[in-house]
């Protein structure tokens, strides 16, 4: 299967800045690519390419006053497979975790590890280790918070997603993390595209995806808090901590969205989205 992946994305900038965009198809899957995946910029700049503490692929620029527009599109070859499940993939004792897989059991922006451990460790405490564990940590993060974008908040933490129980994609990710690792659990943040493929399609505009990973049998897996059930046609962006890490734009000034446009489908005629994109306002 081919999909086809874009974005534009415009921004009023008062006065000269710099930006650092983390908009491309993550290092795993540059196999898969069938067309060059770039990030242009408009009105022209230089750029520099890097490669984040994550294993993420970054671009740097500085751009001038006025409109500024990003925009992408690339076709990836997927298969038909769903989300693996595995059922008997274990929990690895801390004492025998990798050294660099620990810092995903700890503290981080939008993760209060610490004030949630008596809360996980109450509820979640008689499940089994392993993929029952985390599973049972989706299913109750799912069935007790209320998605909706009108409750979308930059800000919320995991804590706040916990007492308030309503939240965005990011929101249900974060208390998902959170629980895992309170767990013992190794638990990562993962964003990318996710298009309706496989399942009826949206009302609201397409918009970039979140979901988590955790480290079982030593690999990473891939689970979704809000939508709970195994998706095809996910593709990674970012991994880090929490969504601090894998922010799609960063700009070190003042910088007004005003066009916000992501584009994921199953290809047919492979339009390009500069050509084919609708305007939507930003959620």
């Amino acid at each position: 299967m081919l999909i086809r992946l874009g974005y534009e994305i415009e921004f009023n900038i008062p006065q000269p800045i710099a930006v650092v965009t983390l908009l491309n198809v993550h290092p795993s899957r540059e196999r898969d690519l069938r067309e060059p995946d770039e990030v242009h910029v408009e009105p022209a700049v230089g750029m520099e390419r890097f490669i984040d503490r994550f294993g993420n692929r970054c671009t740097r620029f500085c751009t001038s006053q006025g409109k500024m527009r990003l925009w992408g599109s690339t076709l990836v070859e997927d298969s038909i497979k769903s989300d693996p499940i595995n059922w008997l993939a274990q929990q690895q004792p801390v004492g025998q975790l990798p050294i660099d897989i620990l810092p995903f059991l700890a503290n981080s922006r939008y993760c209060e590890v610490d004030r949630l451990s008596p809360v996980a460790t109450n509820i979640f405490g008689n499940t089994v280790p392993g993929w029952a564990r985390v599973q049972a940590i989706v299913n109750w993060v799912n069935w007790n918070v209320q998605f909706g974008y009108e409750h979308a908040r930059a800000t919320r933490t995991a804590l706040e997603v916990f007492n308030e129980r309503v939240g965005v994609c990011r929101d249900f990710q974060h208390l998902a993390i959170a629980f895992c690792r309170c767990m013992h659990v190794p638990a990562r943040y993962a964003t990318g595209y996710l298009g309706d493929i496989g399942v009826p399609a949206a009302l609201s505009p397409m918009d970039f995806s979140a979901w988590f990973e955790v480290y079982l049998d030593g690999n990473w897996w891939t689970f979704d808090a809000r939508h709970n059930v195994p998706r095809i046609g996910r593709v990674l962006m970012a991994t880090g901590f929490d969504a601090s890490d894998v922010a799609m734009t960063t700009a070190y000034g003042l910088a007004e969205l005003t066009k916000f446009v992501v584009v994921t489908s199953e290809a047919v005629d492979s339009p390009r989205l500069h050509q084919n994109a609708r305007s939507y306002s930003t959620r």
